[in-house]
């Protein structure tokens, strides 16, 4: 039953979107049981997925939201109705076609035109694409909320999500040891999904007697994930576990990882920050016993003096949580050790790219000298009899 119309307003109109999938859902459907007062019996709200197999799929699936739109309930009352996960909103094939364009136009003009009153709007996707008349027009009518993932491209992605996980598990009433939360961030992940499901567990696991995660908890609880064994190849390669760091690397090899895949992702970046921390320990004597102290440290220093330090991409300071972590195993090299070690990687990688080495003949081979290249402990002479 169709019902006089209203302008459209933020007040029924909402939009919750973003590539962060798993709180895209939480937080969709949080608004959605506000606005249903968390009563839907199955006959007053209607939820239409929102996945297309294809432009006719899309077409159809935006002509039963707008006739969704245009209907009462049938005993009356307030109605929503959630256009869920759908999936033609992007720049893709799919949504690209004009059989799609058709059904989102269409239903652009039904949302433009007014919906009936008690009758309210939700739209969830991970992927829009906002150069389009209907996002403008969402952007412009509806309550909108967007969560994107952390980029990992980023420089700084690291602090990001390590201050997701330390907001998170404060929530749960949890606290981490520093080297704790560096290998948590590394093998959860940037998807909140993810680093809510480990804290859960990790909550679980502890009990309420026991709220401080120690490294071996995560080691126990926390699967190694694909993305995880970068951050594996690279702990080993500063611990100077090199059987462990070759072993990894024949495995991702064995797997058809481009091995230039492995020296840009795991191997480069750590041999950098090993040197960039041992020269800030030598130069600027800056202790790493602690994060903040050790960022607030860095930041201080004066701009000619942290000029060659990577910076965050937002202008904001020192990209310091990559060196704080590699600081701990900086202090087991001398810093001409290290600057070896930084040209001969140098010459791995051209070896990669330009001659017809062993791949994996040279990887092994680089991993053995940063390996030979850490101090060893003086040994005691035997005691004399």
């Amino acid at each position: 039953m169709a019902a006089k119309p209203k302008a459209p307003s933020s007040g029924n109109l909402f939009a919750v979107v973003g590539s962060d999938e798993g709180l895209v859902r939480e937080k969709a459907l949080e608004l959605y049981n506000g606005l249903t007062g968390g009563v839907d019996d199955g006959f007053t709200h209607e939820t239409i997925d929102g996945i297309a197999d294809n432009s006719d799929s899309a077409f159809d699936i935006c002509s039963s939201v707008v006739q969704a739109l245009q209907t009462i309930p049938m005993f009356g009352g307030d109605k929503v109705v959630w256009l869920r996960n759908a999936n033609f909103l992007g720049d893709n094939v799919t949504g690209r076609s004009q059989r799609t364009e058709a059904g989102v136009e269409s239903l652009r003009a039904t949302l433009e035109n007014g919906l009936p009153d008690g009758v309210k709007f939700l739209l969830t996707a991970q992927g829009v694409d906002k150069r389009r008349s209907f996002w403008k027009f969402i952007e412009k009518a509806a309550v909108v909320q967007v969560h994107d993932r952390i980029d990992t491209s980023r420089d700084d992605w690291q602090d990001q999500v390590a201050a997701l996980v330390t907001r998170r598990a404060a929530d749960l009433g949890l606290d981490f040891e520093p080297d704790a939360l560096a290998i948590f961030v590394m093998l959860a992940g940037e998807q909140s999904q993810q680093i809510g499901n480990e804290l859960e567990k990790l909550d679980l696991y502890l009990g309420p007697e026991r709220r401080i995660i120690t490294e071996e908890d995560v080691n126990l609880l926390v699967p190694l994930s694909r993305a995880a064994v970068v951050f594996e190849i690279g702990k080993a390669i500063q611990t100077g576990n090199a059987s462990r760091a070759i072993k990894l690397i024949d495995q991702q090899l064995a797997a058809d990882e481009s091995a230039i895949g492995i020296m840009r992702a795991s191997i480069i970046g750590v041999v950098r920050n090993l040197y960039m921390a041992r020269l800030i320990m030598d130069r600027f004597k800056v202790s790493a016993a602690n994060y903040n102290s050790f960022s607030g440290a860095l930041n201080r220093l004066p701009e000619q003096d942290r000029a060659w330090l990577p910076q965050k991409k937002d202008g904001s300071g020192v990209n310091v949580f990559p060196i704080f972590l590699a600081a701990p195993n900086a202090g087991n090299f001398e810093l001409e050790g290290l600057q070896d070690v930084m040209e001969a990687t140098l010459k791995a990688d051209q070896s990669l790219v330009t001659t017809g080495l062993d791949h994996r003949l040279v990887l092994h081979r680089l991993i053995v000298e940063i390996a030979s290249a850490r101090k060893t402990p003086a040994r005691r002479n035997p005691a004399r009899r």
